[in-house]
């Protein structure tokens, strides 16, 4: 009954996951028009799928769902975007599971606070690197946090405020297994 257990939890995890990034490489591969560039959706998921995966899966969504819409759209920042946002998702991840157990709303903003900053810190960093100019990173900055705030705070409401935590924990993943028959 052991075995069983562990097999449908893979497939779901694997099921899951999977659903989270393909949502990222859809939300990463078109931009909200902003002056001066676009402002990509992705951090909204990368955010939510990071406080509700463990630290692996939310690589998978953050980092390499973000490689593959960059991959298949944009290539020239992919490497950033998988070391950016696969560190970004792992800390969220992290500190929504691991720390503050007893607060576990503080644990999340507490990582996607410091995952916006990883986010930003990157990106910047990956520009300015990648364009040979930190000119270029400055101007995109402003951007760059508006899109890490978004991600934050609209994570949170989907995960804290709209019920997607407790689906999670009520519905898809129970406590006790039925047996089977």
């Amino acid at each position: 009954m052991q075995a069983t257990s562990t097999k449908k939890r893979t497939a779901l995890w694997l099921c899951v996951t999977a659903l989270f990034m393909a949502l990222n490489v859809v939300m990463s591969s078109f931009g909200v028009p902003v002056p001066g560039g676009h402002l990509y959706m992705n951090d909204i998921i990368i955010c939510t799928a990071a406080m509700l995966l463990d630290p692996l899966a939310a690589f998978m969504v953050g980092g390499v769902g973000a490689f593959l819409g960059d991959l298949f759209f944009y290539p020239t920042p992919m490497f950033v975007s998988l070391a950016t946002h696969g560190l970004q998702a792992i800390v969220i991840s992290v500190c929504s599971h691991y720390i503050l157990k007893k607060h576990p709303v503080l644990a999340s903003g507490i990582g996607v606070t410091i995952g916006a900053v990883i986010m930003v810190v990157g990106y910047s960093l990956g520009r300015a690197f990648i364009y040979s100019t930190p000119e270029y990173a400055l101007l995109k900055l402003p951007y760059q946090i508006l899109q890490a705030v978004v991600g934050a705070v609209v994570g949170m409401i989907l995960y804290w405020k709209c019920g997607i935590r407790k689906l999670w924990s009520s519905k898809l993943m129970p406590q006790k297994t039925c047996p089977e028959r």
